[in-house]
């Protein structure tokens, strides 16, 4: 019976398709190639998000379909209990309706990925944080005073400094110059400020001494990396930047219309290690270019095979690091992302923002980072960029991009045939505006200038140490780096992760939250950096960790000693915020709850 029915539906589905083969044997085709598409672009999804992240995503994207649903759960997500407060007023059935389906988006994330209570607990840090955000906020000024404090804003200025927390020493970063405010190199800079603190960019014609300090910076910058050397091209340019962004936000712009001169690239992807720092997020973001991460190997290096597999027609950039910002391990490995990016034809920006002043100094001491390449002797390397108020010295805001040649930074001009030449002038770094009734413009990074005092608080920085300054400074670093981390290893409960190229140290625990650590710390003053995959914290050490080591050291066995006996997160503490987000593969649950707490603070 089952047997005849079958053979009759066959039967009748063939005299169907019969009477429009024509239609079939032309659409056939047609939607075998859309299924392909639809497969080769879950295929892709599920590569670069993990299939369980795609498919919670895709049921939460369906169930956002329905209208209002998206809308509710935007303005509606509060930290009470990890469930939605509705801010909007429900009237009706349907609007009911659409509630009960935001909060079963919201509670079907936070249990299903997370547990609800970790969520919860998450919310509420981030509604206290800025709930004391608002009331610190009691009394501030909200308009302009009457009459004006004249000199005597001077004292208002003091007193409020002295409410700042103790940050000499106490800081992963932060200040890099050693000693107090008052004294040495801290002195010379004050005073450099003062010098150059009204000189106009605008005006090079006027102020000619710090039209020369920007200049010499730039060069002695590149001399530092390998702009003498042969295989560098002689040819090496740049331009000074108001920090390590702004560096890598030209490197990136610059890259894209570079490559889209030269090889007609209109839909641009670049790669980078999953360690490289979030400014390339930004710039992908500013920029509309396709963002891909390649995972690190075990020694959370650059995964060269991975970054290589990635490469296709429209690839205009890689990324190394030198070193990463968290781990401290250089991405680059010898000379292979050189010689991918030339083998290819494509960009390799050298991320230096933290070594550019260190490692050139160190592999002259003949520390461990003596067979890392990271400067433009490389071959392939197309830009660097590297800070000079990191360690070197210089105050905040500082920072430096180069280039291999001038083709690169500059204007670019290729020719196309539309029944006659045409010349179509491509920006790369530099912005040139001819039409405005101001005048004649060209820009060379996106503020123009930050203020000219900044190049000459880097000429001062530099100048007064010279090489013999910068060696001993690396010297003391390096070692304070050593001790360190030979101090972490004496702890059991802790490990350093991978191999710390520099002066950064990252460590982590499989016996301890490590975040809770990280909370136990801060509370005793100190302020480190909490990292993610895997979870971890880190310091970076400066000139003012030398004289404090053994201080940290000693704080650091009390407070894993204090969470092993006593485990769970600390009144205030920032714990479950990290805790939460490590287990969240909906990465979206982690920017909400990003943007919630930056909404709520500025």
């Amino acid at each position: 019976m089952e047997s005849s029915f079958f053979s009759h539906m066959r039967a009748a589905a063939n005299s169907f398709l019969s009477e429009y083969e024509p239609l079939n044997l032309l659409l056939a085709p047609l939607l075998a190639l859309l299924i392909a598409r639809i497969l080769q672009c879950f295929v892709g999804v599920v590569n670069e998000k993990g299939l369980k992240a795609t498919i919670l995503g895709f049921l939460i994207t369906s169930v956002k379909l329905v209208p209002g649903v998206k809308r509710l759960e935007a303005i509606g997500v509060a930290s009470l209990g990890g469930a939605l407060v509705v801010l909007c007023h429900v009237s009706s059935f349907s609007c009911a309706i659409r509630y009960f389906l935001s909060d079963c988006i919201w509670n079907l994330k936070a249990t299903i990925l997370v547990g609800k209570k970790t969520t919860s607990d998450a919310y509420m840090v981030v509604d206290k944080l800025q709930s004391g955000s608002k009331s610190k906020r009691d009394g501030w000024s909200t308009e302009l005073p009457r009459t004006g404090l004249g000199e005597g804003v001077i004292e208002k200025m003091k007193e409020e400094k002295r409410n700042d927390v103790v940050w000499q020493g106490k800081c992963s970063g932060t200040v890099y110059i050693g000693g107090s405010e008052s004294e040495g190199h801290f002195s010379l800079i004050n005073e450099a400020c003062s010098m150059f603190a009204h000189t106009n960019p605008l005006h090079m014609d006027v102020f000619q001494s710090v039209v020369r300090f920007e200049v010499e910076v730039v060069a002695m910058t590149a001399a530092l990396l390998g702009s003498k050397e042969k295989a560098s091209g002689g040819q090496i340019c740049g331009n000074m930047t108001s920090g390590g962004t702004e560096s890598i936000l030209l490197a990136v712009k610059t890259s894209r219309d570079y490559m889209k001169a030269k090889r007609g690239i209109t839909r641009p992807e670049m790669i980078i290690p999953e360690s490289a720092h979030s400014a390339y997020d930004k710039a992908a973001q500013y920029f509309n270019i396709k963002l891909l991460r390649v995972p690190v190997n075990k020694e959370f290096q650059a995964d060269v095979k991975g970054i290589r597999r990635r490469i296709n027609k429209n690839t205009i950039l890689i990324v190394g690091s030198a070193p990463g910002f968290h781990m401290a391990s250089s991405t680059l490995l010898r000379y292979e992302l050189g010689e991918l990016a030339s083998s290819f034809g494509i960009c390799f920006h050298v991320d230096l923002c933290l070594g550019g002043f260190v490692l050139p100094f160190a592999r002259k001491l003949g520390y461990g980072c003596t067979n890392s390449t990271f400067d433009f002797s490389v071959e392939g390397v197309t830009s660097i960029s590297v800070d000079v108020h990191k360690y070197g010295l210089a105050p905040k805001g500082t920072s430096v991009v180069l280039y291999r040649n001038h083709d690169i930074r500059k204007v670019g001009v290729r020719a196309v045939s539309h029944q006659a030449a045409v010349q179509i002038c491509v920006q790369h770094q530099f912005v040139a505006v001819t039409e405005w009734s101001g005048g004649l413009y060209v820009f060379s990074n996106h503020s123009w200038k930050q203020a000219w005092c900044f190049d000459c608080w880097a000429w001062a920085a530099m100048i007064s140490l010279g090489q013999e300054g910068y060696l001993n400074n690396t010297r003391e670093t390096m070692e304070v780096s050593k001790k360190l981390q030979r101090g972490i290893k004496d702890i059991p409960e802790l490990f350093v992760i991978g191999r710390p190229d520099m002066t950064i140290v990252a460590f982590g625990s499989n016996v301890v939250d490590i975040f809770e650590v990280n909370d136990i710390l801060s509370s005793k003053g100190w302020h480190l950096n909490a990292l993610q995959r895997p979870n971890s914290i880190h310091i970076c050490l400066t000139l003012q960790h030398v004289t404090i080591l053994e201080d940290f050291l000693k704080d650091l066995k009390e407070s894993v000693q204090t969470v092993k006996q006593n485990p769970g997160p600390i009144n205030g503490g920032l714990a479950p915020i990290y805790g939460a987000a490590g287990k969240m593969p909906d990465r979206g649950m982690v920017g909400e709850l990003l943007v919630n707490f930056m909404d709520g603070t500025c």
